[in-house]
């Protein structure tokens, strides 16, 4: 059973969001880690890019295939994980701490409450 945190909210695309501060923290989640398989890198966004929810902004790159990731939200990219150049294992190692992908200025705060819960997500996940 995949880890799903009870303070984060989620995107059917297994993406994985977090409010700090009015910013939005992303992720991809501990059962997206583990259908790709080992994590071999990471296309980061540049920062200062505008995003729009549900468009791709980034690629995840694993021994088994190339994923995109969807942002959860629309903004501006405010700041990147740039040790995922280098370490792109922490998506695997630690999904919802060290491995976030990067900061979301959103553009409606309200927008983040529109995702799915843990509760919606542990059953979309369990379908």
């Amino acid at each position: 059973m995949s880890l799903v945190p009870e303070d984060l909210r989620y995107t059917a695309d297994h993406e994985w969001a977090r409010q700090e501060s009015g910013r939005v923290r992303i992720g991809i989640t501990d059962y997206a880690q583990d259908a790709l398989g080992d994590v071999v890198f990471v296309q980061l966004p540049e920062p200062g890019t505008n995003v729009q929810a549900g468009e791709s902004f980034s690629e995840v790159e694993s021994t088994k295939s190339v994923s995109d990731i969807y942002a959860p939200v629309a903004g501006v990219v405010a700041e990147v994980n740039t040790d995922l150049a280098d370490t792109p294992q922490r998506l695997n190692d630690d999904p919802y701490g060290e491995g976030w992908i990067c900061v979301i200025e959103p553009n409606d705060a309200a927008a983040y409450d529109s995702l799915l819960d843990a509760e919606a997500y542990r059953k979309l996940i369990s379908e």
